[in-house]
């Protein structure tokens, strides 16, 4: 058959599919064989399939067992369309008619029963909270043809777990002790038992279920899920050391959990700020195991040595370390790691007190660049630092230094702006006595201007200045100051603008 022709095969398989459904969903369930006797469309072994996988078929079990019983004169149903009835009627709590399909099954051959046939037996009686029912089913195997082993046992047991209610872990460890003679359980076996125990947070059991485990099947990288579920189980315990113990046994066989157990410990040792054994257990999982990171994973460590950049910083403020503390906000920068909002205020304050402009600058330009928040005291302590302008201004006016009137005029809305019109009003008082500045540099006899210069002790030392080595510093000093209030004056202009951190 051609390409083309098995998709027109499908797509008339798929018509007819809709057809029937569209019947089922619309009549009783007792005038379902009439409607699709009448219909003129005879269904398939691929039709009667789809219709009884669907969603209408198990929302209407009665239904679909009328459509099974029609499509049934005319097509053999397949072992799936059977087992399909049987699964439809179990999650019904049809348990009689359910049966019934399973005998009849028997009685064409018993063929199609397998161990499939009864996980959906279990999953149906477990899921309404019948175990006992469950475990009878299992007893009962044999009679229909299916020899119970390893897979049987764990659908049964898997199905025992699944619920809420407790008591089921331990209904599922009596099973498994009343059949572990005759029915050799398998790693998954043991998987199961783990991961009920965990969900109870019994440590002791699983502890003991584990040791059973390696002296029953030994170890294997395969058995990931038991690992992690006896390791998540410690941790849920409170046993942290414990879970540390038993990774370093699992790591020299060379069997490791997975990244559900990796993913908890993450969390726990950042939570308790142990950085050894984040490390240790990070380097773990990434280069023994050779799992990959989820975000939230990366995120928590980022957060745990972040805080570590931060406890150093906020030592070295504690201690006035200025200018340690600006290299190592250089550091933490080249890293790629930010200051906590509490340290950026406080640095920033520091900076202030010991006159580093540039540096409080600095760092409130990466408060805005980053969004470290809250950003309020940042912006206070910047601000607090106008405090001492009028101090330094006095000492520079002092020294005869000018001042450009452009600078002036910022410094006159900046002054505004923070509330500090008083220091403004000072510094303008000191300046109109102050003009003399450097104006023997705007001399315009070049002889005259270097006569000036000689008698006011400047030189030029071929570098291009012209300042004497105590004005070259008050020139710096100066222009720094006014780095500050134009800085600031920037920040302000954020705050104005809504930004907060």
């Amino acid at each position: 058959m051609s390409a083309t022709e098995e998709g027109q095969d499908g797509g008339e398989s798929s018509h007819r599919a809709e057809a029937f459904l569209e019947i089922l969903g619309r009549v009783q369930p007792g005038d379902a064989e009439a409607e699709l006797s009448s219909c003129g469309i005879g269904p398939t072994a691929e039709v009667a399939e789809q219709v009884l996988r669907s969603g209408v078929c198990y929302s209407r079990p009665k239904s679909a067992v009328r459509f099974f019983i029609w499509a049934g004169r005319s097509v053999k149903h397949t072992g799936y369309a059977r087992n399909l009835l049987v699964d439809i009627l179990g999650k019904a709590g049809m348990f009689q008619p359910m049966w019934d399909a399973v005998r009849s099954m028997l009685q064409d051959g018993g063929g199609h029963i397998t161990v499939a046939t009864f996980a959906s037996i279990f999953s149906s009686y477990c899921a309404g909270g019948n175990l006992k029912e469950a475990v009878k089913a299992f007893d009962v195997m044999e009679r229909y043809g299916v020899k119970p082993d390893a897979a049987a046992l764990n659908s049964l047991l898997s199905a025992m777990c699944r619920g809420r209610e407790a008591g089921r872990a331990q209904a599922a460890h009596d099973m498994f002790e009343r059949v572990k003679g005759s029915v050799a359980p398998d790693g998954d076996t043991f998987g199961i038992l783990l991961e009920a125990w965990e969900k109870e947070g019994n440590a002791q059991r699983a502890v003991s279920t584990f040791g059973e485990m390696v002296l029953r099947v030994g170890w294997s990288a395969s058995y990931m899920p038991a690992y992690d579920a006896l390791l998540s189980t410690l941790l849920g315990g409170d046993q942290f050391g414990e879970a540390l113990k038993f990774l370093q046994v699992m790591r020299s066989k060379g069997c490791l959990p997975g990244l559900k157990f990796f993913a908890r410990a993450i969390d726990l040792v950042v939570r308790k700020r142990d950085y050894a054994n984040a490390l240790a257990i990070w380097q773990m999982m990434v280069s023994d195991a050779g799992l990959v990171p989820n975000l939230p994973m990366y995120n928590a460590m980022i957060d745990l040595y972040s805080n570590t950049y931060n406890s150093i910083l906020e030592g070295l403020i504690k201690q006035r370390k200025v200018r340690e503390a600006e290299a190592f906000l250089a550091e933490m920068s080249k890293n790629e790691q930010l200051p906590s909002a509490t340290n950026c205020a406080a640095v920033i304050s520091m900076f202030s007190k010991e006159f580093n402009p540039p540096a409080a600058i600095d760092v409130w330009r990466c408060i805005v660049e980053h969004h470290i928040t809250p950003a309020d005291d940042s912006a206070r302590e910047l601000i607090v630092g106008f405090a001492e302008v009028e101090k330094y201004a006095d000492e520079m006016f002092d020294m005869r230094i000018e001042l450009p009137q452009s600078t002036i005029d910022n410094m006159k809305r900046t002054c505004d702006k923070a509330g500090k019109r008083h220091t403004y009003d000072h510094i303008a008082r000191r300046l109109k006595r102050r003009v003399a500045g450097f104006l023997c540099i705007h001399l315009s006899n070049q002889e005259s201007s270097k006569s000036c210069m000689r008698q006011q002790g400047y030189r030029n030392d071929g570098s291009g200045s012209v300042l004497g080595d105590g004005d070259q510093w008050i020139f710096a000093f100066c222009f720094v100051l006014f780095v500050f209030m134009d800085g600031l004056n920037c920040s302000i202009h954020e705050q104005d603008n809504g930004f907060h951190g």
